[in-house]
């Protein structure tokens, strides 16, 4: 019988709730072994020592390799059933405190149940992450904790060839690879533009992160905007400086003074971040202008400083906690085989009022 590469892979197309996901359940050396038309022995040789077989066998095994999504385990082979107690995660940044309280709600309700936690930063480039990812799945962790949806068609791959649990968080889809805990950024988007139009406020503007979520966040602001008449007759989207990701206070002074410049009328400004939010603050506070008085500030995060500023700073809350919480939940039941019942969780949001708008 011959063995195609489909037959192979894990069906993408399956549907998250008849997926059966167990770990040890992915792609094995055996599979690409027999997808090569080589003995197992082979393949492990053309992996670990490639010298030692021919140029045409070697090339027949990296092509399986690539085909299958195959990452070589790490782990000594007698150790390979068993479990690590080891579970990684991954974050855009370390530098910004938005995904902190995740990660330590994450590492405590693993540390209940006798797991570990290991963070790795994966920038917001999709190559960065896939190169990591790969480090990750080779010493075969019991879970793997997304930061967001899995878009690179290399990583997907990868990641449904492990059999590894995968758990993506702050973001929302119905097909995740596998669990999800998240909310919809276009649903945050809309809600802050009416919440600022319900206030008022009619000449909205944004000060936006250049990553995918702030941007898909952006747009949705952008165009509920808009459709509540907060820009400018003829206008197709509202008034946006884009700044580069992850952000920092100085791009908010910078992005609030771009804005100042080229749209003098502005009376509301939705930061993709909290530090973002004070630093236009602090820009609006150095020219002259009253928050909230002249201009609404509105952020995202939550942080705690944002309830200490000088006006205290309306901003979106996620619960980082409950994504924490719910993903470790989720790898763990997997791990020791329960039902997980429903696989996609949406914890919301919410719209901390405060004094800058």
């Amino acid at each position: 019988m011959t063995t195609k590469p489909d037959d192979l892979l894990p069906n993408a197309q399956t549907s998250p709730e008849r997926r059966q996901r167990r770990k040890g359940s992915g792609i094995t050396l055996r599979d690409v072994a027999k997808l090569a038309g080589v003995a197992p022995i082979t393949a492990s040789r053309a992996l670990n020592t490639p010298d030692a077989v021919s140029p045409a066998v070697l090339e027949r095994v990296r092509e399986a390799v690539a085909r299958t999504g195959y990452v070589p385990n790490m782990l000594a082979g007698g150790l390979a059933s068993r479990k690590s107690r080891l579970v990684a995660a991954v974050v855009p940044t370390i530098s910004g405190p938005v995904f902190l309280e995740m990660v330590q709600a994450l590492t405590e309700a693993l540390a209940e149940e006798g797991y570990q936690l290991m963070l790795g930063q994966g920038g917001y480039a999709d190559s960065r992450e896939d190169a990591l990812l790969e480090a990750i799945i080779g010493r075969r962790p019991d879970g793997v904790v997304l930061t967001g949806i899995m878009r690179s068609e290399e990583g997907r791959r990868r990641l449904l060839a492990s059999g590894i649990p995968i758990v993506e968080t702050w973001d929302l889809t119905p097909t995740p690879l596998d669990m999800l805990v998240g909310f919809s950024h276009e649903k945050i988007g809309a809600a802050v533009a009416g919440f600022l139009h319900q206030r008022g406020r009619r000449r909205a503007s944004t000060i936006s992160g250049s990553d995918e979520r702030a941007v898909r966040r952006n747009q949705a602001f952008s165009d509920a905007a808009v459709a509540l008449g907060m820009a400018l007759p003829g206008d197709k989207a509202v008034p946006t400086v884009m700044v580069p990701a992850p952000t920092t206070l100085g791009g908010g002074r910078a992005g609030l003074a771009q804005l100042l410049e080229e749209h003098p009328g502005i009376d509301a400004v939705f930061c993709s971040s909290d530090l973002l939010a004070l630093g236009v603050i602090i820009e609006a506070q150095a020219r002259g202008i009253r928050i909230p008085e002249d201009l609404a500030v509105i952020g995202l995060g939550d942080m705690e400083f944002s309830r200490d500023l000088h006006p205290a700073l309306t901003t979106v809350r996620i619960d980082g906690t409950a994504i924490g919480r719910r993903a470790a939940k989720f790898i763990i039941d997997r791990v020791e085989e329960r039902p997980i019942g429903e696989r996609v969780c949406d914890i919301g949001f919410s719209i901390i009022e405060r004094a800058s708008t």
